[in-house]
């Protein structure tokens, strides 16, 4: 919507259709914060369904082909999986075979847990998460895109929420994975304006080169990658969204 919104009305339009966007998505879940009571919102917020596991028996009185073949190696006794046993991407692991009936177990908690109440202090960091990308976009109509005011801010939001969660205690799987998400996502300052301009494009764009140059194959990434990078790094949604 972003890029199509750029095309059609310029960037006048492109600015106004991400202010909507985000607007939206922040009135959402402020409304699952404070009116439902969802707790600390996950990524994706829907654990995937494994249907598979849907589907069996209730009473576990499973059929023989129900259970999962595998293949032992005659000298190695490597444990290998069948490809007509392969699970879906999202409920696949990677463990042996006769590892599946105990991730089929975490994974039916996960959709049975129920989200953990968030105190004061963590109902406050949870509305500074929400909030940031509106501040960020309001920071940028007063302050302009070149300015490092907008990205000081969103980055003081960002780590003031998980400072505030960071000593949570009882939260289930699926919100700790959540907050180390979050932490891993600070990354992305680094390809965020102005720092990028500024500090991390020429040693990016020098690493990548070296590696091209210098270790076989990995030029077949690389090189797309730096062309694509200019244009990924311009695109809202890309790095801030």
């Amino acid at each position: 919507m972003e890029m199509g919104a750029a095309k059609v009305w310029g960037e006048v339009g492109r600015w106004l259709v991400i202010a909507l966007i985000q607007l939206a998505k922040a009135v959402l879940r402020m409304l699952l914060l404070l009116w439902f009571k969802a707790g600390l919102q996950t990524s994706p917020p829907i654990v995937p369904l494994d249907r598979e596991t849907q589907a069996q028996p209730p009473d576990g009185d499973h059929s023989h082909g129900s259970h999962e073949q595998s293949y032992v190696g005659k000298r190695s006794n490597r444990v290998v999986r069948t490809l007509q046993n392969t699970p879906s991407l999202h409920s696949r692991h990677w463990g042996a075979p006769q590892q599946r009936e105990g991730w089929q177990q975490q994974h039916h908690e996960e959709l049975s847990a129920t989200p953990t109440p968030l105190g004061l202090q963590e109902t406050i960091a949870e509305f500074l998460y929400i909030a940031r990308p509106l501040l960020h976009l309001l920071s940028l109509g007063l302050w302009g895109q070149r300015s490092w005011k907008p990205w000081l801010l969103a980055g003081v939001v960002d780590v003031t929420s998980l400072s505030l969660l960071s000593d949570r205690k009882g939260l289930t799987r699926r919100e700790r994975r959540e907050l180390r998400r979050r932490t891993i996502l600070l990354l992305y300052y680094l390809l965020r304006s102005p720092f990028y301009d500024r500090f991390s494009e020429a040693r990016i764009l020098f690493l990548l080169q070296l590696l091209a140059d210098h270790i076989p194959g990995v030029g077949l990434v690389t090189r797309p990658l730096m062309d694509y990078l200019p244009t990924w790094q311009k695109i809202y949604f890309y790095s801030w969204g």
